[in-house]
């Protein structure tokens, strides 16, 4: 089997097998774009060709950039496009792309890869854990009265700002610009090139999908929110997503889509874990969560070089035992946390911990508690003291959270 990245001259290959390995067939291209596919990168797309030359498997890397906890940007191989046509299934396909894909991406000098995984299952093995979670808030018209709140502080600080309903198409220029000055900020936000909103290659806001958008604007006129949204019967708003450069002005976005008239529910979709909103509302059961899920999920490629680039919270020592099964790799390292930063360094020193490297993927963002994994079986702690270092050291500033889709 050979494995090659795709040129300009056979991309439409690349685009017709991915979409028969899942049945389905590429979209009329519309105007204005809309494709997901079209923002992929030819040159980090790759090609499964059987030994007669007839292609069946695919997968692609989007070139991303993460934020990591402590506000490092660090560059992210955004995995996605994995198809193996369903007659040449269980035959080693996949296993063979994904292996060529991270060899690759090493060559590369990338650190990690992220990915949303279509089924849980399949890329645990491939060394990629759950990292950021995600959760859909539905709440009734009649129950969306927002508290007084108990004491003061940012989120009910006196409004200084406005809210201004613009058209979707009105307001490309202001998305992009809030989104990326939001994502610079989030652990576990994900970049989304200029490219991406030029072809309008994705879900709606990006996608030209028709949607209304709630623009929030500082006391200056500077926009720094929005909330983009459609309504639908029977008669539900839904939020696609919500950006918002503080909780304030979180807070003043979901007031403005709550206080909709002629709607019987608002559903706020991609709601941050430990989000502050439920605790907003005058009667707490008002926001029912639902589609409680994983969403980015992490492999590291260079495990010194990944931990020593996100910041710390907390000083102290942790000695990890890292097994890479798939790739064949295994490694032991001391982390040493000092105001704020840390080194890391091989060791034979005995484990406090030891872990699959799709474990490690899980907790390095801090979205996935270390003793969480240790509870469920996937990590041993080597003494009792172990994991509750762990959780203190891989503890970050704000939760872990990730909107874009990929």
């Amino acid at each position: 089997m050979e494995i090659r990245p795709t040129t300009d001259q056979d991309f439409g290959v690349f685009v017709d097998t991915l979409h028969a390995a899942f049945g389905l067939f590429p979209e009329t291209p519309i105007e204005g774009g809309g494709l997901w596919w079209s923002a992929l990168e030819t040159d980090r797309c790759l090609l499964a060709l059987t030994a007669d030359g007839r292609p069946v498997g695919t997968a692609a890397a989007h070139s991303f950039e993460l934020t990591l906890p402590g506000g490092t940007l660090v560059p992210a191989a955004g995995v996605t496009a994995v198809g193996v046509l369903p007659s040449h299934r269980r035959r080693g396909v996949l296993s063979t792309m994904m292996r060529h894909q991270l060899a690759e991406l090493r060559a590369r000098g990338e650190l990690l890869s992220v990915l949303l995984a279509s089924e849980a299952p399949i890329y645990g093995r491939f060394g990629y854990g759950p990292a950021t979670y995600t959760a859909r808030l539905t709440v009734p018209r009649q129950q969306a009265a927002l508290a007084v709140p108990r004491a003061r502080g940012v989120a009910d600080a006196p409004a200084t700002g406005s809210v201004e309903v613009l058209r979707r198409a009105e307001c490309g220029e202001i998305l992009e610009e809030v989104y990326d000055r939001y994502r610079r900020a989030q652990p576990g936000a994900l970049s989304r090139p200029h490219r991406w909103w030029a072809l309008r290659a994705g879900q709606p806001p990006i996608s030209p999908a028709p949607r209304y958008v709630a623009v929030h604007r500082d006391a200056d006129g500077v926009p720094d929110g929005y909330a983009s949204y459609s309504i639908g019967d029977p008669q539900t708003l839904t939020v696609d997503e919500t950006v918002a450069t503080d909780d304030a002005v979180f807070t003043a976005l979901a007031r403005f889509v709550l206080g909709h008239d002629l709607v019987t529910r608002v559903v706020f979709k991609h709601v941050p874990p430990e989000h502050p909103l439920r605790w907003q509302f005058a009667d707490f059961r008002a926001g029912q969560v639902s589609d409680d899920t994983d969403w980015l999920w992490v492999r590291l490629l260079d495990i010194p070089r990944a931990l020593t680039a996100r910041g710390w919270f907390t000083d102290g020592e942790l000695v990890l035992d890292v097994d890479d099964p798939f790739l064949g790799e295994h490694g032991r390292y001391l982390l040493t946390v000092r105001d704020n930063s840390a080194d890391c360094v091989p060791t034979d020193r005995e484990p406090d911990l030891s872990l699959d490297i799709s474990d490690l993927g899980a907790v390095y963002l801090g979205g996935t508690a270390p003793s969480t994994l240790v509870r469920a079986g996937h990590i041993r702690a080597h003494h009792p003291s172990a994991a509750t270092l762990a959780d203190a050291l891989f503890r970050t500033d704000r939760p872990a959270h990730c909107l874009h889709w990929f």
